[in-house]
């Protein structure tokens, strides 16, 4: 790849149309900058100098495209070798850059998985989510939690696989809960054969691979024969794993025949807002699906959403071998030539006409379409609310951006902070940050100093990374959970680090602390309350509420985080596998201390390097 830097004489055509002496037909990549070298819009081309020479020319453009070019006082060139790679570096730079005129996918969560463990006698079924280094067959990806949680359910009760840690199995002595009501076949305590336990995992992999009639024909015969020898109790035990069974593939709704693993993707436009539906077709099963809202104008066709949609989408995960589309692309070969270069294989993209593939797609189409109806109310609502909260507490503006700030520990033990962002479309969570409290000077329990510690490092952020408030990071109102002292605070916080022009309301409980009698504190002004059937204070109550769950769930982690821990955490080299080794060798980190090389070399995997290492720590540091 080569850059080239160019100095732009003005703006606008005239500024677009002076590039054309200065670059080739080459693929690559060009980016359109503002006044204040901001990027506007990152595209790529096949053909450098015919796609500018467009730019320069007016007329025949969307009214977003003319606002774009009237705006670029600087363009970038990075010429490519192929266009395929032009196309992936586009792609990575919208998502880094995240351009004002780019159609941008906001949500960028990461999918679950089922795992089934291959590292130990008696394989382990369970959710997984991230980066797949554990050794063994990975199942998926689900949409999200709940189709897990429920597929792993319903397995449960067929096959009878356990669900406990490694050392949890290590240390049972006798069957847990679920062995008593029929969840697990209980071979912690040897209650199944080896051979029994690892037929039953072959049947639940054959069953995510989509392999279903032979099980249920193995279970019946089974079920019968049980019944034929009077066995009357294992007989009722099939029969419910046969019909959990039933359940799994009922729940999932379609399940296409010719289809074997796609991903089906239906756009739908109204209103200058987008829906994007994704199905997850794996074994011939539903996965579930979920829903995105890029973000667009309103004047792009609906095939330079769905490129943008599916380039950015597949940038960070696995394509599968087929994708099932409502709208072709522009440039379909790239994007296929592109995805089977990431897969290692072939990938397909077809936008079906008729047959059970444009089934699919009108399935999903008809969620995407029920799904922007959804979200278009919800927003209006949500307008309506942020125009009330504007109105009741005097701010200049309607607020985008409201950030809501909490503490919580154990007399001042595990102490964090929490801040949960809200704005136009609802809760960001994408945009939640905790705060683990550093002060080493704080007195346990000084909620002044946790908040002015967060807010601090909160702001002193925004004023390092967007000086200019120009990202749309920088909150319109801040939200504190307190009242006048903790406004004050927050306001001198506030007014050393220069920010004192962001409008900030202190929520007091009130009267008895009941919900509903909640005071409004602002520097310099009176106490207020709302009306009590007002829906701008049951919005208050929500968002207080929010706050005050992602703290708890963050200080419970950061709890049960340390309860776990162990001196072992801290020795050089000692990772998850060696200190599970040491702690069943010995019983106790406290044994591991006391332990002398020659038992520390005895443990399975604990070279003598490593012994010395763990010797030398706890003999030098304990």
């Amino acid at each position: 790849m080569t850059d080239q830097p160019i100095n732009p004489p003005a703006t606008g055509y005239d500024l677009i149309h002076g590039y054309l002496r200065t670059i080739d037909a080459s693929p690559g990549v060009y980016r359109m900058l503002d006044a204040d070298s901001r990027v506007l819009y990152v595209g790529k081309a096949r053909n450098l100098r015919a796609r500018v020479s467009n730019y320069a020319r007016p007329g025949n453009h969307s009214p977003r495209i003319t606002r774009m070019i009237s705006e670029t006082a600087s363009m970038m060139f990075l010429t490519t070798r192929t266009e395929t790679e032009a196309l992936l570096l586009e792609q990575n730079l919208i998502k880094q850059l995240k351009p004002r005129y780019n159609v941008l996918l906001r949500d960028d969560k990461s999918f679950p998985n089922i795992l089934v463990t291959k590292d130990h006698a008696y394989p382990q079924i369970k959710k997984h989510r991230g980066a797949k280094k554990q050794k063994g067959n990975y199942y998926g990806p689900f949409a999200g939690a709940g189709a897990v949680n429920r597929t792993l359910n319903q397995l449960q009760r067929v096959f009878l696989l356990r669900n406990c840690s490694d050392s949890d199995f290590e240390t049972r002595t006798r069957p847990c809960l679920q062995y008593q009501i029929k969840r697990c076949s209980g071979p912690c305590c040897g209650l199944i054969s080896t051979d029994d336990y690892a037929a039953s995992v072959r049947d639940a992999e054959q069953f995510l691979q989509g392999r279903t009639k032979g099980i249920q024909q193995t279970l019946a015969a089974q079920m019968q024969a049980a019944s034929d020898a009077m066995e009357f109790e294992r007989a009722a035990a099939l029969r419910d794993r046969i019909k959990a069974l039933t359940q799994v593939q009922s729940a999932q709704g379609i399940n296409p025949q010719s289809t074997a693993e796609a991903d089906v993707i239906a756009l739908h436009t109204d209103g200058g807002q987008a829906c994007v539906q994704v199905f997850f077709i794996r074994a011939n099963q539903n996965w579930g699906n979920h829903d995105y809202y890029p973000r667009v104008s309103g004047d792009e066709d609906p095939s330079e959403v769905m490129e943008a949609f599916v380039g950015q989408f597949y940038a960070t995960r696995e394509p599968p071998r087929m994708l099932i589309l409502s709208h072709g692309l522009d440039n379909d070969d790239l994007m296929v030539q592109a995805l089977s270069e990431k897969a290692g294989r072939k990938v397909d993209i077809t936008v079906p006409q008729r047959g059970e593939k444009a089934e699919l797609v009108q399935n999903a189409l008809r969620n995407a379409r029920e799904s922007l109806a959804r979200k278009m109310s919800e927003t209006a609502t949500q307008g309506r609310l942020l125009k009330g909260l504007a109105a009741a507490f005097d701010l200049p503006r309607v607020p985008q951006r409201i950030e809501v700030y909490d503490n919580s520990h154990i007399q001042g033990a595990h102490a964090v902070g929490a801040m949960v962002v809200a704005g136009p479309d609802g809760f960001d969570k994408n945009q939640y940050r905790k705060f683990n409290i550093r002060g080493d000077d704080l007195t346990p329990g000084d909620d002044f100093g946790m908040m002015k510690e967060v807010l601090t490092r909160r702001f002193q952020r925004l004023l390092k990374e967007d000086p200019e408030r120009t990202q749309g990071t920088w909150p319109d109102l801040l939200l504190i959970d307190g009242g006048a002292g903790q406004v004050s605070a927050v306001r001198q916080i506030m007014d050393d680090l220069g920010v004192s022009d962001i409008p900030m309301v202190g929520v007091a409980k009130g009267e008895d602390r009941d919900a509903g009698k909640e005071e409004f504190h602002r520097t310099g002004k009176p106490v207020m309350a709302l009306r009590h059937n007002d829906p701008v204070l049951y919005f208050i109550q929500r968002m207080r509420d929010e706050v005050h769950r992602f703290a708890i769930g963050t200080h419970r982690a950061k709890r049960s985080k340390a309860i776990g821990a162990t001196p072992l955490d801290d020795v050089p080299g000692v990772g998850a596998a060696r200190k599970r080794a040491l702690l069943a060798h010995f019983g106790s980190a406290k044994a591991v201390a006391r332990a002398n090389l020659a038992d520390l070399r005895a443990v399975e995997g604990v070279s003598g390097n490593m012994a010395q290492t763990i010797y030398d720590y706890f003999h030098e540091n304990g």
